[in-house]
């Protein structure tokens, strides 16, 4: 019972400290008048990302690799086959150009390099996560410079500047609780799969993935509440670009990542690959550059058959 409370706790902390960092880092941002654009790109993308940054790096650090690689596959998962289903059945998306011109293949890319990197030795070196923290400012430079209408900055349409004083209790509330949400998520998590005697990867896949997953999943929601313009697809793709390439990327620059659970070789990472490449044919059939109900109903059945052959 103690495992859920630290789980269930840790996740609230996380979801508050991600909203309490996006504040303070969008609020210095208009401070110091850097343009919207890159604080969608860069800023307001690490933000939202964090809770799967500090789980992953405390992961590997606490001596719990599976852990910090099932969270970001999981998380990747979760965000295509379950976010994104939850959007599509509430409502259509029309998908721009830029999903088969930029979005999806940068995407792919970042999927297959980390599976080049781990799937032979079985370890995420520091170099390798180097070269994926370069895959990615490459990216961002390529957006500044050619794709800016890429770039959906909806979110930040009411952001005013805060204080100063608030700016620097949000940056430290949000620090703090990302800390201790990260800390007491893995310690039940791994409370959990010592119980019930399940490997760390299966709680990370699941559990830990789908939690922090969540804020890309209220954050849809409640654009679709307001009535605000549908949430871009490439919202979610770019969650998934930043999640391999700097989640991963800075976890194995700080401490290399060695896999222990092949069934993260033999099952989860095909399934990521999976998902990954089914938004494409999705997006286009049957209606060319829209995604439908009918869509969320296919994405959300192999969620569940992902959920099914992982856990039986």
């Amino acid at each position: 019972m103690l495992n859920f409370l630290f789980i269930a706790v840790g996740l609230i902390l996380l979801i508050l400290g991600g909203n309490w960092l996006l504040k303070s880092a969008v609020a210095f941002s208009l401070r110091l008048n850097i343009p919207r654009i890159i604080i969608g790109m860069t800023i307001v993308s690490f933000a939202t990302s964090a809770p799967e940054l500090i789980v992953s790096i405390n992961a590997a650090l606490d001596g719990f690799p599976d852990l910090a690689l099932g969270n970001v596959v999981g998380s990747n998962i979760a965000n295509l086959g379950l976010v994104l289903a939850i959007v599509i059945l509430l409502g259509n998306i029309d998908v721009r150009k830029a999903f088969y011109i930029t979005d999806w293949p940068v995407m792919m890319a970042a999927s297959l390099l980390f599976f080049g990197f781990i799937y032979f030795d079985g370890i995420l070196q520091a170099y390798e996560g180097a070269i994926m923290v370069l895959f990615l400012f490459l990216f961002l430079i390529f957006l500044l410079r050619f794709q800016k209408t890429a770039v959906v900055e909806d979110v930040l349409e009411d952001d005013e500047p805060l204080p100063l004083y608030k700016a620097l209790l949000f940056l430290g509330l949000g620090g703090g609780a990302l800390w201790g949400g990260a800390e007491l998520l893995i310690r039940g998590a791994v409370g959990m799969a010592t119980f019930y005697e399940i490997s760390e990867r299966i709680i990370g896949i699941t559990v830990v993935s789908v939690g922090t997953s969540i804020p890309e999943l209220a954050a849809s929601l409640i654009a679709i509440i307001k009535k605000e313009k549908s949430i871009s697809l490439g919202n979610l793709i770019g969650s998934n670009i930043f999640n391999l390439l700097a989640v991963l990327g800075i976890t194995s620059m700080i401490k290399p990542i060695y896999l222990i659970d092949q069934g993260l070789l033999n099952n989860d990472i095909w399934w990521m690959l999976g998902f990954s490449f089914l938004i494409l044919p999705l997006v286009f059939f049957p209606k060319g550059l829209r995604l439908g109900w009918r869509d969320g109903i296919i994405l959300l059945t192999v969620y569940i058959l992902f959920l099914y052959f992982t856990l039986f």
